[in-house]
């Protein structure tokens, strides 16, 4: 397992500007003859984030290129589909009708055939299905695979850490072919962090798991309101850090112990917003929240824009 430990972005700066300086005094002279400057330093930048949202959530009568078509509408720069269970061809078609990408899919099976399973037929399953998903995303365009990466409830941490590790790393060079990358979601499946615990946790299990791979096609799908009950969203994505890929987006609410809409739940967003800054994050955002007709499509856009600080154009 490689190290979770990496520089932070104010060491990166503070080591790339001293190193700027001593070659800017070392060529002093050919750059005087030349008129050539230090290249500059790195520097933040404000994120630039894209909309997308479950194809789940549309509930507009007609084939998909109308679904997409009112994806489109409300503000959406992209959508998810699911995956097994989506036609390439279809999907293909809806793409071409309407310009709107296919940003990735979620694997629609990982809840009930698990990587982490004790039987290895089970597992055997899994990955299959995770392969699918991985030429099927390739085919439509997309680039993401979100993923479950395992169930609690199939064992000792311990096991089913090891058992999600050695069959997810079995798809490993089909997406380095294919360059789809993996995304593992935080979700509320009682595995790398203490369900019945506080709202103190931190990500470092989630870390380790990724670092574990030691892949640039494995990273975090960070869902923001899932884990707001159990730990602090800022902090989470600071210490994910690179390994996020791509966001999704929900309310969650500790006051009400629930659910809640966009906007109207208590996650701290300036911080959000803030952390997503200095990770220098750019990339998808994907709602995952109950979904509508038109209204209620364009309603969750706006607020995505509110919560994530966007400027829709």
């Amino acid at each position: 397992m490689r190290s979770s430990a990496r520089p932070s972005r104010r060491t990166f700066v503070q080591t790339g500007g001293a190193a700027c300086l001593l070659g800017s005094a070392s060529l002093s002279p050919l750059m005087a003859k030349t008129g050539r400057t230090a290249p500059p330093r790195p520097r933040e930048t404000e994120p630039v984030i894209l909309k997308s949202l479950k194809i789940g959530m549309v509930k507009v009568d007609g084939n998909l290129t109308d679904k997409f078509r009112a994806v489109q509408k409300a503000g959406f720069q992209g959508v998810e589909l699911n995956c097994p269970g989506f036609d390439v061809a279809e999907a293909k078609a809806a793409i071409a009708a309407t310009g709107l990408p296919v940003d990735g899919t979620v694997c629609s099976t990982h809840w009930k055939t698990t990587h982490t399973h004790a039987d290895a037929n089970v597992r055997a399953q899994a990955l299959k299905d995770l392969k699918t998903a991985i030429r099927d995303t390739h085919a439509v365009g997309g680039n993401t695979v979100l993923l479950v990466a395992g169930v609690g409830g199939d064992g000792e941490e311990a096991a089913i850490w090891t058992r999600a590790v050695e069959n997810i790393s079995q798809a490993l060079p089909l997406a380095a072919q294919l360059g789809i990358t993996i995304a593992i979601e935080n979700v509320w499946n009682r595995f790398m962090y203490d369900h019945g615990g506080g709202s103190e946790q931190t990500a470092d299990a989630y870390a380790a798991f990724i670092d574990e791979f030691n892949s640039p096609w494995v990273g975090m799908q960070f869902d923001i309101g899932n884990h707001w009950k159990y730990g602090d969203c800022g902090s989470w994505i600071r210490t994910l850090n690179k390994r996020i890929v791509k966001l999704d987006i929900k309310g969650y609410s500790r006051s009400k112990n629930n659910w809640a809409k966009l906007g109207e739940d208590d996650i701290n967003w300036p911080d959000v917003q803030a952390a997503l800054k200095e990770i220098n994050f750019h990339g998808w955002a994907a709602a995952e929240v109950g979904g509508g007709g038109p209204a209620r499509l364009q309603e969750i856009s706006q607020a995505m824009d509110a919560c994530l600080g966007l400027n829709p154009a």
